[in-house]
């Protein structure tokens, strides 16, 4: 992925300042929680309620999504919650937001009116991630937590000051894995040819799906012969 394309979000922050803004989408509302897999049928623009489990810390992808947001998933499907302001959101925190439906460049996003649109309201048992063939990370997946065992068939290559991506397959696609600078990850010592296990928030940007993990622990490295068994679950 090339860093230009990681630069289209500042273009819009630019335009915003001097008073230019995309132009928005007609709002209509609901009124109570819906659960997030229909917020996400719903049609660009809706003003919607959903309630669910935090999977990713604020700010996580802060250097490539250009905002302080998280992951938010409940039984039925996932979305993220982009804000401008960090909330200190954690994992497991449960939370509803009230928002409206926008697109940032394929990935369907939940943006709140501000930080009262998010209420926090309690713990949950940790989300835990549903294991994929690399190949069925996609528009199906997007915005859940998910889990690939696969191999490295790109080394990982810096795209700053965003973060890094290397390219994983197990067989039945490749994926870019996309790890960006706030979550720490060292990816020191990964290669081509090793197969490493990839926790993260199923996202897409512009033509393309992607991983983003969260925390240098979601990039475990594997015997392949566990990589195989992985797949089989």
């Amino acid at each position: 992925m090339s860093s230009w394309r990681r630069c289209l979000p500042i273009l819009f922050l630019v335009l915003a300042s001097a008073g230019f803004a995309p132009p928005a989408h007609a709002v209509t509302v609901t009124h109570r929680a819906v659960p997030i897999a229909q917020a996400r049928t719903l049609p660009l623009g809706t003003a919607v309620t959903v309630d669910g489990v935090a999977t990713t810390p604020s700010g996580a992808f802060e250097s490539s999504f250009f905002d302080t947001g998280f992951g938010l998933q409940d039984r039925s499907a996932g979305i993220y919650v982009s804000v401008a302001v960090d909330l200190g959101i954690a994992p497991r925190t449960r939370v509803q937001v009230t928002g409206t439906l926008r697109d940032s460049f394929g990935l369907r996003i939940l943006v709140p009116d501000g930080p009262a649109a998010v209420v926090v309201h309690g713990k949950s048992p940790a989300v835990r991630p549903r294991l994929l063939p690399t190949g069925a990370v996609g528009e199906s997946s997007e915005g859940r937590l998910v889990r690939v065992i696969a191999t490295i068939t790109r080394a990982p290559t810096p795209d700053p000051p965003y973060g890094a991506e290397f390219v994983v397959d197990d067989g039945s696609g490749e994926l870019v894995i996309f790890v960006n600078t706030q979550t720490g990850i060292d990816l020191t010592g990964l290669a081509a040819g090793q197969t490493v296990g990839v926790t993260g928030f199923s996202s897409q940007f512009d033509t393309h799906y992607e991983i983003d993990p969260r925390f240098p622990a979601d990039i475990t490295r594997h015997h392949r012969r566990l990589a195989k068994e992985g797949n089989k679950k």
